[in-house]
């Protein structure tokens, strides 16, 4: 009962008071220290109350609960040095790590947690002495492997056509080879190499995807900008496409150009995904993210329905035309695709000044580029400048979160011999098993000096201002010019006090 009474206190918008209450109840807990206390009991979702003011977003919580943590070490003049409880804070050995946890939750609340002591030096500390140098290390490491895949498409095995053209149409020069001829001379040795890296690579990162996925569930997993989820997509992509380009290379089965260009447009677009590490790249993912999964998408239903009706209409127009003289509408796919290329002003509207054009042709073009050109894609800009000024005022906000969730990542996937525990060990310092995190706090003793002159300031002005209310008061009776007077010479003197204060504040900044 004492444990669902904590975490419903973490959920009360009234934070003054559930400090107060939260305290009251521990104070009657008989195991404080122990395994059995009442804030390390979890909920049905595997939170503490702790970890649930993290979720969401109350910050006031957070940092009463931080302050009941720490522990102050030693302190000269404005210096001081703390030690900070992170045992619920740090990803190490934790199955439901409190990081990853605000990261991945919708509440943008929750994310101001990380600029707050002792969160922040937290991660700063993981990510420049580990984050930063691994993930770098393994961008290069993709870039590099995406090198060679792509230089095994380059040279993949191809063979003169022997076989004679079935249309005018037909442009083929080269086919693929069989199974039997892809390996003989010793380039298709080098290139068998590099196929077998590429191969081996899209086995491992479907070995590290797949445990993810399973233990966070695919919506959340697949759905988070921040954890990467459009990035998580295109890369198991890509690796199911190198999975069957595979396997039609060893059926010798004709076609493994469409999965083999599939992979290497997936493959180059999840580069993007490294951006995230640096500062200056890192919000533009961001940024394209949300107008890809948002704008772009609803945009797409709209540009999907204007081009098929205007294709259609094309490809009726010229149905009875010969192809020979304006080959662009001469079937129905190739409708699709050159109507598509008017849509994004991509060509002009084709035209042949030595045949006579239908009329139809002329009138549906104007329709087409008055809705498509003018209205069409102004709207869509328009749609992408508002998405824009939306994420401009949160983008950095949303990078910190992208470096926390890429850190944990890190640190769940690499060995624990390259990712050593962060903090101090509290047997150190006679704290028990506990790890703390040592913060120095800077006191500027200015500041606080000021703080001082002001507050006395104000209280001089609520002296000078209880003076003459009471003066008002007694003379009550008096004339009402006599009581302006008195109230215009109460005031005048409150300023006069309060401007000699300020001046003095002046001179000794």
């Amino acid at each position: 009962v004492g444990n669902t009474v904590l975490h419903i206190l973490v959920l009360q918008p009234n934070k003054t008071f559930a400090c107060h209450m939260y305290s009251l109840i521990l104070s009657y807990d008989r195991n404080k220290e122990g395994p059995g206390s009442l804030e390390l009991i979890p909920n049905n979702e595997g939170l503490t109350p702790f970890k649930l003011a993290g979720v969401e977003g109350n910050t006031v919580m957070f940092q009463y609960l931080m302050q009941k943590r720490k522990q102050n070490l030693w302190s000269f003049g404005p210096l001081t040095t703390v030690l900070y409880d992170i045992t619920e804070i740090d990803s190490w050995a934790e199955d439901q790590s409190f990081l990853e946890l605000i990261v991945s939750t919708k509440k943008r609340e929750a994310r101001q947690i990380l600029d707050l002591t002792p969160v922040k030096e937290l991660v700063s500390l993981k990510w420049n002495m580990y984050g930063r140098p691994y993930f770098c290390f393994l961008a290069l490491f993709y870039i590099l492997y995406m090198v060679c895949f792509t230089m095994c498409c380059v040279y993949r095995p191809l063979k003169p056509r022997t076989g004679n053209k079935t249309s005018s149409r037909d442009n083929t020069v080269y086919v693929q080879k069989m199974l039997q001829e892809s390996y003989v001379a010793y380039e298709d040795e080098l290139r068998l190499v590099g196929e077998l890296i590429t191969v081996i690579g899209a086995v491992v990162i479907l070995v590290l995807e797949i445990p993810d996925i399973l233990r966070v569930g695919a919506a959340k997993y697949f759905g988070q900008t921040i954890l990467g989820g459009p990035f998580h997509i295109i890369v198991i992509t890509y690796a199911c496409m190198i999975l069957v380009t595979m396997v039609m290379r060893l059926t010798s089965t004709a076609g493994e150009v469409v999965p083999m260009s599939f992979a290497l447009v997936l493959g180059w677009c999840n580069v993007m995904y490294f951006a995230r590490g640096f500062q200056m790249l890192g919000p533009f993912t961001i940024m394209i993210q949300k107008m890809i999964f948002g704008d772009l998408m609803r945009f797409c239903w709209l540009m999907a329905v204007v081009i098929l009706g205007f294709a259609s209409a094309f490809y009726i127009i010229f149905q009875t035309e010969n192809p020979e003289n304006l080959g662009q509408f001469y079937n129905y796919p190739m409708s699709l695709f050159t109507t598509f290329e008017l849509f994004l002003t991509i060509i002009d509207g084709p035209a042949n000044y030595d045949v006579d054009l239908p009329f139809m042709y002329s009138v549906v073009y104007f329709a087409f580029a008055i809705i498509a050109a003018l209205l069409m894609l102004n709207l869509l800009i328009a749609m992408m400048g508002d998405t824009h000024w939306r994420v401009a005022h949160e983008q950095d906000e949303l990078w910190r979160a992208q470096v926390v969730a890429t850190t944990v990542m890190l640190e769940r996937k690499l060995p624990r011999c390259l990712w050593p525990r962060s903090g101090i060990c509290g047997r150190e310092y006679g704290l028990g098993d506990r790890w703390y995190l040592r913060v120095e706090d800077r006191v500027d003793p200015n500041k606080h000096k000021m703080m001082r002159y002001t507050e006395a300031f104000k209280a001089q002005d609520r002296d000078n201002y209880d003076k003459g209310s009471e003066k008002l008061e007694i003379n009550r009776d008096t004339l009402y010019k006599k009581e302006l007077s008195a109230l215009s010479l109460s005031r005048s003197t409150s300023r006069t006090s309060s401007h000699r204060g300020w001046e003095i504040l002046r001179r000794n900044t």
